[in-house]
């Protein structure tokens, strides 16, 4: 499940980066995204390494994700919300930080804050991408749904790339080795 708003306005955003990496991964495994009857987000099915990944991008905007993503968890009969991974910018963490987590808070951050209400628990698995806090005085909101500059551009089509590695990590290796492998990654590295 990646995040982001729907519209091309919001397309190059820091905020819809969990949506760029939903778009990775279908072109990776030759999967497409197609809004069907009844749904309210993008979705399509990939096999990676002979697994089944659904994917989806909500075409909610982000702060209420959880309707989305509780339609979702429905129709796929997800009953282990740790098998639900959310793919979302971070303001916590460093720009193009990876980090891979299970369960916990909202930091803040509205779409976690609305599926959590939605599904009624936190324990589902988070990929966490950071955009880092906004310069001087600019309000978060400006930071997320603005494009980032260029020299951020590149290190977040990078950590868009490993954010689909951690997905695909955690559904072959499960999110202890995920979390391990992408969360033990030096500060300045």
């Amino acid at each position: 499940m990646g995040l982001g708003n729907p519209g091309p306005e919001f397309g190059h955003t820091r905020h819809n980066l969990g949506a760029d990496v939903v778009s990775v991964l279908g072109e990776r495994h030759g999967g497409r995204l197609r809004l069907t009857r009844g749904s309210r987000a993008l979705t399509g099915e990939v096999r990676v390494d002979g697994r089944r990944l659904a994917l989806a991008f909500p075409q909610t905007y982000v702060n209420e994700s959880g309707a989305a993503v509780a339609g979702l968890v429905r129709r796929y009969g997800i009953t282990d919300l740790g098998r639900l991974v959310v793919v979302h910018d971070e303001l916590d963490l460093p720009v193009g930080r990876i980090r891979v987590k299970l369960g916990g808070g909202t930091a803040g951050h509205n779409g976690l804050r609305s599926i959590q209400s939605h599904l009624h628990d936190a324990g589902f698995a988070r990929v966490r991408i950071g955009i880092g806090k906004p310069p001087g005085r600019r309000e978060g909101v400006d930071h997320v749904l603005g494009p980032p500059r260029r020299a951020e551009r590149t290190e977040l089509d990078v950590a868009v790339q490993e954010a689909a590695d951690a997905v695909e990590a955690i559904l072959g290796e499960g999110i202890d080795a995920a979390m391990r492998r992408f969360n033990s990654r030096r500060e300045d590295a």
